[in-house]
């Protein structure tokens, strides 16, 4: 039996939880090529949640302590480089690292904490995966892998299938859109010096956090406080009808593994704008513009508006974007880890 743990998915509205969706999505679609049975590791709100055609185990507070594995597993596929739920001797691992963002966003005194931890996943994993180059060089630089292989497999492009569906309370007007969970590595606080001598409302969607009033003091600081507006989470409807609708999408995230939302708004055709941190320009490519490394107010805003006029010009090839967007699939990562589980099996 593969294992495949979607722990994660307690947490919705992450990246780990829309990987642990896809990537679950994705094995079900395709359990035909696995050579042995498929069982999802899920909480117990999730059993059934991709159908009755694969087994579902329940997450118990017991398993952190000690996992209880039934002689039938003979493959564990840890999805987050930080879990609390490992298998027991003799069940092959599969690691997934999405990110080491603890060395950009936490005190260099809580770095030898998180290594420690990655160092045990790594010591029992025997394959291990990094979702984009930044990662595996990140792990690579900072963490002993023993000479093991570390394969590089992206996420994919995330395809909605439902009606879009706008919010209930619309932007009036033109608007700028960026989405993630609103804490101090998504660098949001930077965006509203933006809206600076035009009238581009901003909207942030994304779990809330306390983060938000250091945005809104950013805001203030402007006098652009009445065109901010966080939204908290929204659903998969409403988040694509705010990427197919906004005049830019804004990411100037200082610490990503990947960057599902860059993406989704290339997939769209839209002007995207990143930070040059991490993983990002490795997935925008040369599609998208880039923000100043420092965030530098005055020259951000002169490079925002001179993408927006590039963009405009037609200087942007939105045919080009797209297909890069789509060159990113779920349905081909999902099947590389199939190759590896088979041949762990």
């Amino acid at each position: 039996m593969v294992v495949f743990d979607c722990e994660r998915m307690k947490y919705p509205n992450t990246g780990l939880a829309v990987f642990s969706d896809q990537v679950a999505s994705n094995l079900v679609k395709q359990r035909l090529a696995i050579h042995d049975q498929l069982c999802l590791f899920v909480p117990s709100r999730y059993q059934g949640h991709w159908g009755k055609e694969v087994s579902y185990r329940p997450v118990h507070f017991l398993d952190r302590f000690y996992m209880r594995c039934p002689s039938s597993v003979r493959i564990w596929h840890s999805a987050y480089q930080q879990t609390a739920f490992i298998p027991p001797e003799g069940v092959r691992n599969v690691l997934t690292v999405h990110d080491l963002n603890f060395l950009y966003d936490k005190p260099l005194k809580n770095h030898r904490a998180y290594l420690s931890s990655i160092q045990h996943h790594v010591d029992r994993a025997d394959y291990i995966v990094a979702i984009s180059e930044s990662t595996k060089r990140d792990l690579m630089d900072n963490v002993n892998v023993g000479g093991k292989y570390v394969e590089v497999i992206y996420n994919g492009l995330n395809h909605f299938e439902g009606d879009i569906v706008a919010p209930v309370s619309k932007p009036k007007g033109k608007f700028l859109f960026s989405v993630g969970a609103v804490m101090p590595k998504k660098n949001f606080h930077v965006l509203p010096a933006l809206l600076r001598g035009n009238d581009f409302q901003l909207v942030i969607a994304g779990n809330r956090t306390p983060y938000e009033n250091r945005i809104m003091e950013e805001a203030a600081r402007y006098g652009v406080q009445d065109r901010v507006f966080i939204t908290g989470p929204v659903t998969d409807a409403v988040k694509y009808w705010y990427i197919k609708n906004c005049s830019a999408f804004l990411f100037p995230s200082v610490a990503e593994g990947f960057g599902l939302p860059v993406i989704e708004a290339m997939y769209y055709q839209k002007p995207v704008f990143l930070s040059d941190r991490t993983s990002l320009p490795e997935i925008g490519g040369s599609h998208v513009f880039y923000f100043d490394h420092n965030f530098d107010p005055d020259t951000m805003q002169t490079q925002f508006h001179r993408g927006m006029d590039i963009y405009a010009r037609g200087g942007v090839d939105l045919d080009q974007m797209k297909r890069h967007a789509l060159s990113f699939s779920w349905e081909r990562t999902v099947r590389r880890y199939i190759e590896i589980y088979n041949d762990l099996l």
